[in-house]
């Protein structure tokens, strides 16, 4: 679907100098709490947070005032003194920003299009990721191709990466075709799985149309090994429909303009698309994997900023 009043410039189309201008918003912003619990990616299930990891530094006598639980027993034992285990924190790992660009993210009734928000999104995370000093790469999918950024952490590389989500963008067009791969949700996250191997944080940016009974499946095996958000992109229409107005619903060539004050067109709108967020919410309930809801009619950054406050338990 489209609407049929045009947005405001800046809200059909991304640009790369607002995406790039973002970086300076996200001063404070981070998929970390402070207590590795509260993570954001401990989600519902408390599992804990791989993040960057510990990686061990050296065996040492045990100092007053150590950590009790690091002692090392069996040196301890052989030694016959106290010895501890030293660790340090991993410096950065890899993060990837799966950024979907499909034709059925060509919509916005309020503020912008799904497909700008969903930019918006990859812009915000990834100069997060960057200023935690991460590696920062992504993939970028619209309906016939993946486009690979491979993870590094240098500005270059965020410029690269909203780059090509802005070149997808500037590919989706009002005259342009359905998509042919109805599996192209599935196709991108198995190209995810390729590449994020495991250990990274992956951060999925998608209204997640055109799930199939392979996508539950693939979403556990992206999360068994890496750390992962879902970022639902929608638009407020899923969950009021207008009293008013009309809506042009297309498929391919074809365009028919829909009264939505008529009661035969308003209710089966509305049960169809809230319908469609009840089954990806269940989906991704599913798959244990944390969501961030993010609306088109509001600011996409205050949105990141309340969510990240929601599921860390930090106000922000």
């Amino acid at each position: 679907m489209q609407q049929t009043q045009p947005a405001p410039d800046g809200f059909v189309h991304a640009s790369l100098a607002q995406m790039m201008a973002l970086e300076h918003r996200v001063r404070g912003l981070s998929f970390l709490s402070r207590q590795p619990l509260s993570s954001i990616l401990s989600g519902n299930h408390a599992s804990r947070l791989r993040g960057r990891g510990l990686s061990f530094d050296e065996l040492r006598h045990y100092i007053p005032g150590d950590d009790l639980r690091h002692l090392d027993w069996r040196a301890s034992l052989r030694y016959g003194k106290p010895f501890v285990r030293t660790f340090t924190e991993e410096r950065d790992r890899p993060t990837l920003l799966l950024v979907d660009q499909r034709m059925n993210m060509y919509f916005g009734s309020q503020r912008c299009f799904k497909s700008v928000a969903a930019a918006e999104l990859a812009a915000l995370s990834a100069w997060i990721a960057f200023h935690a000093g991460d590696r920062v790469g992504g993939l970028v999918f619209g309906d016939h191709q993946v486009e690979h950024i491979r993870p590094l952490r240098s500005r270059a590389r965020v410029e690269a990466l909203c780059a090509a989500v802005v070149r997808a963008n500037h590919r989706l067009s009002a005259t342009g075709p359905d998509a042919e791969h109805h599996d192209q949700l599935d196709i991108a996250l198995r190209s995810c799985i390729g590449a994020a191997g495991h250990d990274h944080l992956v951060c999925i940016i998608s209204d997640f149309a055109g799930v199939t009974p392979k996508t539950l499946q693939l979403l556990r095996q992206l999360s068994a090994h890496n750390d992962v958000i879902a970022m639902q992109v929608y638009d407020p229409i899923a969950l009021q429909v207008p009293d008013k107005g009309r809506i042009t619903v297309t498929q391919g060539a074809l365009q028919v303009e829909l009264e939505v004050e008529r009661r035969q067109v308003h209710r089966p709108l509305g049960e169809f698309l809230s319908g469609r967020l009840r089954d990806v919410a269940e989906l991704l309930r599913r798959s244990q994997v944390p969501v961030m809801m993010i609306s088109t009619g509001e600011d996409t950054l205050e949105q990141l900023r309340r969510e990240l406050g929601r599921l860390t338990g930090i106000a922000r």
